[in-house]
Formats: structure tokens, sequence, C-alpha cells
């Protein structure tokens, strides 16, 4: 779908690692260099032409975010580096002021770094309750054992919309029911999500919720972070500087802008924010339905495949996303990843930044092959050619 509109794979390459990171389309890549070659200048800093160009360019985007994930007004809608940014702030700029000691957080197994260590460093400093939500049998997470855990000591349900791994898709509109009935914010990785499936922060009462722009065809270094006005209000920003204050004076008095700017201290990505826009742009023309369909037609082709093939354990055949985890039996995955590449194939091995992940499917690295709009059966065909020559591998990567 759509491969004329991405210069990098002329080049031949095979990727299968869109988890990772995803290719950027010619709308993109040219939104960047626009920028920087014809109007290059700092935000909300200046007042001539090409800065107050910059302006309108880099707020227009926010409204293009707070359309995408229906989100009730644009200043809910923040700049960071990514997702990992925006689960720290949340957790050191609200959780830890409105957290005390024995509250409990529920969080899964199969979630990424980002929305783990925060919480344990949390848990460190001021005595939270981190408890798991147990997976089921195909290591994915059911409204029943969302509710089992649930106790009055309740404060934050923290998890991914769909799991980077697993790839298992998240009730979340259900959960974020939960939530409300119970008086709990639901906090939302959507990293894995948000270029795949619908978002919609009201439809899912979620509190919180944090993504990257290189996930959906953007820059590298831009996300957002999406925050309820009324709990942006409380809260405390993490970096303090040029852009985010009214004014400041010797005997230390100050006062910090509006939100959003008072969260976007410094000088921002500004072209990571102008591509993010163009990729949003590139994603809503197709649609996030077909490309949701799209992907799970790929996954479904890919597992058909790799099941005819001996050796080959596939941990997550079911789960509704274009994620498919597999290894081949008794080879470590980074060798299966290293042979691959010998053939122009790029997949992720290792575990991936969930690595505890290995508590629930009892294996610390996998293979995964992340698929996206770009990707067709034809390069299936030749990821399940090469893996049917596996005898080879050890030949290949010595």
């Amino acid at each position: 779908m759509n491969r004329e509109d991405f210069p990098i794979l002329d080049s031949g390459i095979i990727y299968f690692d869109n988890g990772a990171t995803t290719m950027k389309p010619k709308s993109v890549i040219d939104s960047v260099v626009d920028y920087y070659s014809n109007y290059t200048a700092n935000a909300h800093r200046g007042d001539y032409d090409s800065s107050l160009k910059v302006d309108e360019e880099y707020e227009k985007v926010r409204t293009k975010v707070r359309n995408l994930i229906n989100a009730s007004r644009d200043e809910e809608i923040i700049y960071t580096s990514g997702t990992t940014e925006s689960l720290n702030m949340v957790v050191f700029g609200y959780m830890k002021k409105v957290l005390k000691e024995g509250d409990e957080v529920l969080l899964t197994k199969s979630e990424h770094a980002s929305n783990l260590l925060p919480w344990m460093v949390l848990q460190e400093e001021i005595g939270i309750v981190i408890k798991y939500i147990p997976l089921d049998d195909n290591y994915c997470l059911t409204i029943d054992n969302v509710k089992g855990m649930i106790s009055s000591r309740t404060k934050v349900i923290s998890i991914a919309h769909i799991t980077n791994v697993i790839g298992d898709v998240r009730n979340i509109e259900e959960i974020g029911k939960i939530c409300s009935e119970h008086n709990i914010l639901l906090v939302v990785d959507a990293a894995q999500s948000i270029g795949h499936i619908k978002v919609d922060v009201q439809a899912a009462n979620i509190a919180f919720l944090g993504f990257s722009a290189h996930k959906m065809l953007g820059p590298t270094g831009i996300g957002v972070l999406y925050g309820r006005y009324d709990l942006l209000q409380e809260l405390e920003p993490l970096k303090f500087g040029g852009g985010m204050n009214a004014f400041f004076e010797e005997d230390s008095r100050y006062e910090l802008k509006e939100i959003p700017w008072k969260f976007e201290a410094g000088t921002q990505n500004i072209a990571g924010v102008i591509g993010m826009g163009k990729a949003i742009d590139y994603i809503q023309n197709i649609g996030l339905e077909k490309i949701h369909e799209y992907e799970l037609k790929l996954k479904k082709f890919a597992v058909s495949k790799l099941s005819e093939i001996p050796n080959i354990i596939i941990y997550n055949k079911d789960t509704p996303s274009g994620i498919l985890t597999f290894n081949i039996d008794k080879v470590f995955s980074q060798d299966t990843a290293v042979f691959l590449n010998r053939f122009g194939i790029s997949i992720r091995s290792g575990n991936h930044c969930a690595k505890i992940l290995k508590d629930e499917i009892g294996i610390t690295n996998t293979c995964r092959a992340s698929f996206y709009l770009y990707n067709n059966e034809e390069e299936i065909m030749k990821l399940a050619a090469v893996l049917k020559r596996q005898d080879e591998i050890y030949d290949n990567i010595v």
C-alpha cells in the first residue's frame, strides 16, 4: 500500500521493524526540509515573517493532534520528545504529588520499560504499591482480570493500548468505564496504537496518554502528552527555562505561562512538530480503519506461512495487530535476526524493552516482525523462504 511514497524502500530493504520505528513518506521528509530550507526560525520568539509562519505551523499541529485523538481542546496537547518523556511527566509531575504511601497502581508484565521504570522509581520514593494484572493463557489482558485486581486502594491503571511484543489490543474504552466507576485514573501508552487504530481519549475516559511521532510515520524526537485539562492544571513542569515563563525577577518571583506552553521549556523540536503534522495528514488521508484491516491481512498471511515451517514457534497468532512474535526452536533470537539481515530482511530481536514479560511467556528473547501499511505479501513470502533455510544460520553468522 502506497509504497511509492517511501523513498527508503527503493533500496530494496524488507523492513519488518515498524514497532521500533516506521519509515517516513516523502511528504513528511519534504515538510522537514522545507522548514530548514525556507523558513527556519524559533517558535513564539520573533516578530518577523518567518518566525510568525513557524508559530502558525507549530500551533496548527496541536489542532491536528487534538482531532486525531478527540481531545476536548488544543491546550490538552503538550509537545514532548516522545512517549518516554510523556510518561515520566505523568509519574513525576503529577502522580508524585497526588499519590500516597500504600496507594496501588495496576500495571501488566507486558508493559514497555517506559511504563514500568517510572512507577518502580516512584514506588521507591514514596511507597506506592505496584500490582500486576495477570494475563490470560494467550498473554492478553482481559476485562475480568482488570476487575479482579481493583481494590479500595487502587488509584491508577497504567497500560499500553497495544503491547509491543504480544500485540494484544486492550479494550481501553471498557477499562476507562471501569476506572470512572471506581474513581481510578487511566494512563495509556499509545506508542503502538496511535498510527494503527482509533484512539478516543474522551470515549475511553483517559486521564493521560502519551505517544511518539516516529512510530506513526513522523520524525524522531517528537511526541505528545495528552492530559485532561483539569489534571494538567495540577501537573508540575519537570523542565524550567525559556519559553515557559511569563516573567521572573531577581528576588526569585516568577510566573509561568498558561497550559500547554508552561510544559514546553526551551526550543522545541520544531521540525519534528511540523513533520508530525504531515504524518497525521498522511494517516488520516488513508484512514486508520483501512490501515488496521490491511495490517491484520498481512498478519494472518504471515501466520499461515510461518506455521508451515518446521521449528517455528509463534507466540501471538491471534492478537489483532500487525505484530508477529516468534522464534526458531533452540536458536537465539539475535542469531535469527543476523541471519535474516544477510538477506536484506530487518526484524527486531531481544526482549523489546519488556524485560519482565519473560515471567509470563517463559522466555527472555524473541524475534518480532511488525508490519505496516507499506509492507506486502511478497515480502512475507521472502521472510518465510529464508526461515526455511534455518539449517544455514550458523554458517552465515559465524
